[in-house]
């Protein structure tokens, strides 16, 4: 016998409800339906459930296409990892399909796509680097993209059409066609690249210039300010795989876009990343439709698989 005072509660007068009249959220008819050998893509996509993420996959994909046929913006948001997954290609073409008129870098996306661009490689071995000092220091990094940001400066354009400008002059032919800043440069699509000064590894170089960086780099913002204006009334926005800067740069340019006097409803942005970080979620997904209307949609899976599945889709969609 129980030494407790508190007996449990009496079940016995719990009302119930017939299961056909209580209903559920979930229905057979949204279920997933088996893959059949050799039956494509495009039967993969429709063979999915029609629940949770794989209906924001399809919201996500449709939106992108819908934008693509009224003529409304789709710009990309880049963090670093994106470029080092060896995703620019995709991005390419997307581009030239009509699914990105704009893209921007934070400081570390710009930086290993230039590598890409000069090089064919990116991405070095930080904990080998570090303890002499070593990481960051590679020399035609620091001393190119430093002197493309002075040139932006003085001729009063953005850091990332500068740095775009100069891997065309000095790109190898054969790693060229793997930068984005160079096919969209060579595209006429407009490449902003947002700097935190102290974050990137080319602001330890000895060519940095500050005030150079700074001003193309707020070029940059500006030019995004009019890029996020255009996407009132069914433009996206996507931020892939940018935890803090892009997420706060675009937060910045919806208020300024209202702030100026332009309409900006009815759009929608998306993030795509492998984990759920708080900036994105509230500054891409919740703030900017606040009493704006539109949609925030979430795709959480690593940005080697995410982004050329979302592409393969928008390529099977298309007439």
């Amino acid at each position: 016998m129980s030494r407790y005072e508190q007996k449990p509660l009496d079940f016995c007068g719990l009302k119930t409800v017939p299961l056909g009249r209580r209903g559920g959220k979930v229905r057979v008819e949204q279920f997933a339906r088996a893959y059949q050998r050799g039956a494509g893509l495009a039967a993969w996509l429709e063979r999915l459930p029609r629940i949770l993420a794989a209906e924001d996959f399809r919201a996500l994909a449709g939106a992108l296409a819908a934008a693509r046929r009224q003529g409304k913006p789709v710009i990309w948001g880049l963090g670093g990892h994106v470029i080092k997954c060896g995703l620019a290609p995709v991005l390419v073409d997307l581009m030239d399909r009509g699914y990105a008129s704009a893209f921007a870098m934070n400081g570390a996306a710009a930086i290993h796509d230039f590598e890409i661009g000069l090089a064919g490689a990116t991405s070095e071995d930080v904990e080998a680097a570090l303890p002499d000092g070593s990481f960051g220091a590679a020399e035609e990094t620091g001393r190119e993209i430093n002197e493309a940001a002075r040139e932006a400066a003085r001729e009063g354009i953005g850091l990332g059409e500068a740095l775009g400008r100069r891997l065309e002059a000095l790109a190898d032919a054969q790693f060229g066609l793997s930068s984005l800043l160079l096919q969209a440069y060579l595209r006429r699509v407009p490449v902003t690249v947002h700097v935190a000064l102290g974050t990137d590894t080319t602001h330890t170089h000895p060519a940095a210039d500050g005030a150079a960086l700074g001003a193309a780099s707020h070029h940059d913002f500006r030019l995004f300010c009019r890029l996020v204006a255009g996407l009132d009334h069914g433009g996206v926005y996507v931020n892939v795989g940018s935890a803090v800067i892009l997420p706060e740069v675009f937060l910045k340019a919806v208020s300024a876009v209202r702030n100026l006097g332009h309409r900006l409803e009815q759009f929608t942005t998306a993030n795509l990343d492998f984990l759920s970080h708080y900036r994105p979620r509230v500054n891409v997904l919740e703030r900017p439709h606040a009493r704006a209307g539109g949609r925030g949609i979430s795709l959480l899976g690593h940005h080697e698989l995410m982004l050329p599945l979302l592409a393969a889709a928008l390529i099977e969609m298309e007439p």
